[in-house]
């Protein structure tokens, strides 16, 4: 899941340096879980694939340019996948999540095609919670970081971390109610 952190303080030191091999371990290590947290969000696997590529290309060219992460690497990795996933978000044209759904699950069961009727309904309900509850959100429950490893990332208090989580849950609560 998440890597020690003199691992991972050892590997940003040489990805510093630009080593290719602390790149390629690097992006062996956070790759899959930065897809995941990306397919989530977006539910489309070109555009996880997309937002992966941006990732590490925004990642190496802050290295490149002595911008890169001095500690967190992984909150820095996810910090640069959240804000592509929120301008894809901004980008997307407003068409129903259940006219998509249908269209695209015309051969699936019907069980199967509910089940994702209701995920991107989660998915557009996501959306509309401010960007640092979509974060703690997609950690907390999708990613299954604990809230120190969250507060780390957003550089806020725990207690703060909890809060947007409780804000998040309610709002998402209600939304959700809302499309009945």
């Amino acid at each position: 899941m998440n890597k020690p952190v003199t691992d991972e303080q050892s590997l940003l030191q040489r990805a510093t340096q630009l080593e290719t091999q602390a790149l390629a371990e690097i992006y062996d290590a956070y790759s899959p879980g930065i897809y995941r947290y990306a397919m989530r969000l977006l539910g489309d696997v070109t555009l996880a694939e997309d937002c992966v590529a941006e990732t590490f290309a925004r990642f190496l060219k802050s290295l490149q340019e002595r911008r890169g992460p001095r500690e967190n690497l992984q909150a820095f990795l996810y910090r640069i996948a959240h804000n592509l996933i929120v301008d894809s978000y901004r980008r997307q044209e407003n068409t129903s999540a259940l006219d998509d759904a249908l269209r695209s699950e015309a051969d699936v069961p019907e069980e199967e095609a509910a089940k994702r009727i209701r995920q991107k309904e989660v998915r557009e309900a996501i959306r509309h919670l401010t960007p640092d509850q979509q974060q703690v959100i997609a950690l907390k429950y999708l990613e299954e970081w604990n809230n120190e490893e969250i507060a780390r990332a957003l550089k806020k208090p725990v207690g703060a971390v909890k809060s947007i989580q409780h804000r998040a849950l309610r709002s998402l609560y209600r939304l959700l109610k809302e499309k009945g």
